[in-house]
């Protein structure tokens, strides 16, 4: 674990409340006793050997340092908020397993303390590990997961290469029943056995051609069907949903991808919004692809929308 307070800059405008930025409000801390109720934790997990193992393009173990770098100018908008920054995850010598495991103790501390959980990828291995993690302080509770994603990740491991980026949701079927929706998949990502396999784990899920203003009204519907069916839910996005002229900087770019627009937004408000909302990650950013930080600007954006 390492955290960097050269990552966290921004322009100085005073220390008056009403001038702040977040760079001045963040603390970079180890000890989860230092916890308040509704804190933000942030845990960088910087991973992509699922990635690899995934035959993706690797690269974004770089990104949570890229993120913080682009998130530590925006305003703080409220008194009351408080961000703990708990520093990165590494993978150490290929093993996944130990880096998904380490991070989903942390998590669980954090949530154990009663603060909302962010983790910033790291390819989309990470969703494992922060499922894990939220399940772990609440074992007793039905957790909802929704995925805004161009893939399902219901991919069975490869014998001889394990688990990946793309096998998250099938590793979570395999313990029992799952609840998620997922948002902005695409047919031309997913082999017809994906989403046969999507309707035998009764993944629910939204097309990306079905995310349109005229649609909201239905897609907010589908939202609340799943929070009013489970105790708590994780919120994960995989920035390769997004169209790649917004998200070039990702391991598996969309060109027919979604838009952070109106409707998006409107979605993506409606469930940060909600009391049951307790974690959110943001994955497969890619630095050594991205153009003037475009994907990692907008990760970091879309994340600092929970802190408003």
């Amino acid at each position: 674990m390492n955290s960097d307070n050269a990552l966290w800059q921004g322009r100085w405008d005073g220390d008056q409340e009403n001038c702040q930025r977040i760079f001045q409000k963040v603390q970079l801390v180890t000890d989860y006793d230092t916890i308040h109720p509704n804190d933000f934790a942030l845990h960088g997990f910087a991973v992509d050997e699922g990635v690899r193992r995934n035959k993706g393009r690797v690269g974004a173990k770089d990104a949570p340092d890229v993120i913080r770098r682009n998130m530590s100018n925006f305003p703080v908008q409220s008194s009351e908020f408080r961000l703990l920054d708990f520093g990165n995850v590494f993978c150490l010598n290929q093993n996944l397993e130990a880096a998904q495991k380490d991070l989903s103790e942390r998590v669980s501390l954090a949530l154990k303390n009663e603060a909302k959980s962010i983790v910033f990828g790291g390819g989309h291995e990470v969703t494992y590990a922060h499922y894990t993690g939220v399940k772990m302080a609440f074992p007793d509770q039905k957790i909802g997961i929704i995925n805004f994603d161009a893939h399902f990740d219901n991919r069975e491991p490869e014998p001889g290469v394990g688990a990946s980026s793309g096998t998250g949701f099938w590793q979570i079927a395999q313990e029992g029943e799952i609840h998620s929706l997922h948002i902005g998949i695409q047919k031309n990502s997913n082999t017809k056995k994906l989403f046969e396999t999507a309707e035998q784990f009764q993944m629910q899920y939204l097309l990306s051609d079905e995310i349109y203003f005229e649609n909201l009204s239905y897609l907010k519907s589908r939202m609340d069907a799943l929070f009013q069916k489970v105790d708590k839910v994780y919120v994960t996005i995989c920035m390769d949903v997004f169209n790649a002229s917004i998200a070039p900087g990702v391991s598996a770019a969309a060109y027919n991808g979604i838009f952070a627009d109106a409707t998006f937004m409107a979605c993506f408000r409606h469930i940060l919004h909600h009391n049951k909302t307790i974690a959110l990650d943001v994955a497969e950013v890619n630095p050594q692809y991205d153009i003037q930080d475009r994907t990692a600007r907008l990760a970091a954006s879309l994340v600092n929308e929970w802190f408003m």
